[in-house]
């Protein structure tokens, strides 16, 4: 499966041939910060242009190629699957080009949050039609949900996944249940639960059942992060490196230590002081202003 982006990397200088929009002559390096604010600026331009000329083409290309890093971030999610990870990147561009071609900036709405469900549908729609069709009754449904906030739990706890063995351990559950709820929590794959996921056969792989999990709460949140930005700015430097590690980079506390030169207890501590910090602000930014009374 391919789909072809023309590139966008050396565009003309031109810049009244390119619709009086910048040159941006690597799209895909363009940081996710500046895409934002880019993209706007593409966005405002490309609905003022006649579809098919020049200018048109190259700013909706470089709208493309500047927001691959967020079709990537959702296809990570999925790197467990079994399927060829180039693939359902592909899939979450058709998502992507989508989103680019019916967004309305007059919505006043983020683009990654209106663009986030048509990249996330298109990659759930290409596991239902090419793996299983699953029926979950309603009783893997609910042990679903438990074995999410199990999972969540333990990784807080453990610094990683757990094991079917601790999510039987913590829920109080056979070891099969466990292993039905999460074959039912990524209920797309047909593969064996004893195929080794480790690509390289020099390792001592794990069988799925070793990694299988229910849905990730971060791809979730993924719209929460976009729409924390101002929260963000408000933080030293340290608890933004801290974050973006975690969260951007999907770094463990014990990797951030070594990153950072610190003990994986102290990150922890700044971890939690500083989500703490971004909740209470969201919270308070989320009150109305009182308003007089007539």
């Amino acid at each position: 499966m391919t789909i072809v982006v023309n590139s966008t990397a050396a565009p003309a200088r031109t810049t009244e041939r390119d619709g009086g929009l910048p040159e941006v002559r690597h799209p895909r390096a363009v940081a996710p910060r500046d895409a934002r604010e880019l993209s706007k600026q593409f966005f405002v331009r490309l609905r003022e242009l006649e579809e098919g000329t020049r200018a048109y083409q190259y700013a909706r290309n470089t709208l493309i190629e500047m927001n691959m890093s967020m079709v990537r971030y959702v296809a990570r999610r999925y790197r467990h699957r079994g399927d060829d990870m180039e693939d359902i990147v592909q899939v979450g561009t058709i998502g992507l080009i989508k989103a680019i071609d019916r967004f309305d900036l007059s919505r006043e709405v983020e683009f990654s949050t209106f663009a986030v469900p048509y990249i996330l549908g298109e990659i759930k729609r290409f596991f239902r039609d090419t793996g299983w069709a699953v029926h979950v009754p309603r009783r893997l449904q609910e042990l679903r949900t438990q074995l999410a906030k199990a999972k969540e739990q333990l990784h807080t706890a453990l610094d990683r996944d757990p094991t079917v063995a601790e999510l039987s351990a913590h829920l109080g559950l056979p070891e099969e249940e466990v292993i039905e709820g999460l074959v039912a929590a990524n209920g797309y794959s047909a593969d064996s639960l004893d195929t080794p996921v480790d690509p390289d056969p020099l390792d001592q792989r794990r069988a799925l059942t070793e990694v299988l999990g229910a849905d990730d709460p971060a791809l979730e949140t993924v719209e929460d992060l976009h729409a924390l930005a101002p929260l963000l700015q408000r933080l030293d430097d340290r608890e933004r490196r801290i974050i973006e590690l975690r969260f951007g980079q999907e770094m463990t506390q014990s990797q951030i230590g070594a990153e950072l030169g610190v003990s994986q207890m102290h990150v922890s501590r700044l971890l939690n002081r500083t989500l703490s910090r971004l909740r209470t602000g969201m919270l308070t930014d989320a009150e109305p202003d009182p308003s007089p009374g007539p």
